[in-house]
């Protein structure tokens, strides 16, 4: 497929023509990659003001509404951290990443969440977890170099991949390598065995003292280190930079960052990835990688329309934004663990696999019965806060066909068959005359029916793609 992509038409701002106008398509598109998905108002207010406002938009969030959801949140942030409470703190960041004025930034948190990987069934501190994703999401839009350098001296990290443990003349290897390895070369590119343990010993150290990272200069290795061939008295700020320095750095992230925001599918070859790659090199600007990459021609063309397995945490937020609903989230993050995305839990150094493991027999069973859930107001965990029935009210659908459209376009912008619609205008029909509870009014009837036809609309196999 890639030798029919022009990397230097890939990555030109996308511009709206009559063969690739601004529709619904492309809005939904955009908010489902960037963001957590879109309500009714977001689409339209989009659809109307064009691409690049609305890219301007999510790329600067609200910053005073963002103010003033870290200040409702940080008494209850602190409390999660004196009880250590992992269950709640998963829960906190949820109902941020739900009703945060930033959502791309809360996005990007995610995505290095996944790329750091640190779990707190290791941790055991919710407070460290806490100040790593306070890091991750300060510089989710920023400089990749700082985060990089910050995340080497973090609390959690110290703890996740022993580096607390690495001592003058007992250097533990499990950062230096995942250091290469995973957060900036890549796997097998152009550094050995020795590499790693010569790193090793410039990482040694650091502890942790009153819950801060604490450099103690006696357990540090001055001597001599070679690593990827430089030579010198290295401490770990030097290998950081050393990795930063090699050339397939750049192409590793940019590469992370295109099958996060663009595609599964399109093979991510280093020719495709040069003109962003070299740019990224200069400064390691990433929130500068961010915005061409959701500019460009390319996450706009078919190529990358629906090519993503939507992730569990994608999924269900998508669908609670959709419906405008206000929820706690302790039991979603409990629904998200047994759909296999248990955010502050990455299942291992490497995170979640994504892509087709996050479906199979069993989650996609319980993703039907999440919906359900989330739409059939009868569930004690949600209640009537997500009632595609009152939704529809809002916005004034009365018939089955109008009832239909709306939520056709609401949550898959039209992307399924006349066929498909024409069978649940039908179900819609055909169930007006199963027999009901002889006590429910004629409005409860009609209720019944819209969130029934809302939940197969969820389950049909368009919406499990992103």
């Amino acid at each position: 497929m890639n030798a029919t992509i022009d990397p230097r038409w890939a990555w030109l701002p996308y511009k709206p023509s009559p063969d690739a106008p601004w529709d619904l398509r492309k809005v939904g598109h955009l908010f489902r990659r960037a963001t957590f998905g879109a309500d009714y108002q977001d689409l339209q207010i989009a659809l109307e003001v064009g691409p690049e406002k609305t890219i301007d938009r999510l790329l600067e969030g609200d910053a005073g509404g963002q103010q003033k959801l870290d200040a409702e949140m940080k008494p209850l942030a602190d409390s999660i951290a004196r009880g250590n409470n992992g269950a709640q703190a998963r829960a906190w960041w949820l109902y941020r990443m739900l009703y945060s004025p930033q959502p791309l930034r809360e996005k990007l948190t995610l995505f290095w969440h996944n790329h750091f990987a640190t779990s707190n069934a290791k941790v055991n501190n919710a407070g460290f977890m806490l100040g790593q994703y306070a890091l991750m999401r300060r510089h989710a839009l920023g400089n990749f170099r700082e985060l990089l350098q910050e995340m080497s001296q973090d609390p959690a990290m110290l703890v996740w991949l022993d580096t607390t443990q690495s001592k003058k003349g007992k250097p533990n290897e499990n950062y230096a390598r995942e250091l290469m390895e995973l957060f900036s070369l890549g796997r097998d590119h152009h550094y050995t065995e020795k590499d790693i343990r010569e790193a090793a010993r410039a990482f040694t150290g650091w502890e942790i003292k009153d819950g801060h990272a604490f450099f103690n200069a006696k357990e540090h290795d001055e001597t001599d280190k070679t690593v990827i061939g430089k030579k010198g008295n290295f401490a770990g700020a030097d290998i950081v930079n050393i990795c930063l320095a090699q050339k397939n750095t750049p192409y590793f992230i940019a590469g992370k960052l295109f099958r996060f925001l663009i595609s599964e599918t399109v093979s991510v070859t280093p020719e495709l990835l040069e003109p962003v790659a070299e740019q990224f090199r200069k400064d390691y600007d990433f929130g500068g990688l961010v915005q061409t990459m959701l500019r460009s021609n390319l996450f706009f063309s078919p190529e990358a329309y629906r090519t993503r397995i939507k992730p569990p945490v994608d999924f269900a937020l998508g669908i609670v934004r959709a419906l405008e609903g206000r929820i706690g989230t302790i039991a979603l993050a409990q629904a998200l663990e047994d759909l296999g995305q248990n955010v502050f839990f990455p299942p291992s150094v490497k995170g979640w696999d994504g892509g087709q493991t996050w479906l199979n027999g069993q989650t996609l069973l319980f993703r039907q019965n999440l919906a359900l859930a989330l739409t059939s107001t009868e569930d004690g965990r949600f209640g009537r806060r997500t009632d595609p029935a009152a939704l529809v009210k809002k916005y004034g659908k009365t018939n089955d066909g109008e009832v239909v459209d709306f939520f056709l376009k609401l949550f898959l912008q039209g992307d399924v068959s006349t066929d498909t619609r024409s069978r649940l205008v039908q179900y819609m029909d055909e169930s007006r005359r199963v027999s009901m509870p002889v006590f429910w009014a004629e409005e409860d009837v009609t209720n019944h029916r819209t969130r029934a036809v809302c939940h197969l609309i969820l389950t049909l196999p368009e919406f499990q793609l992103d």
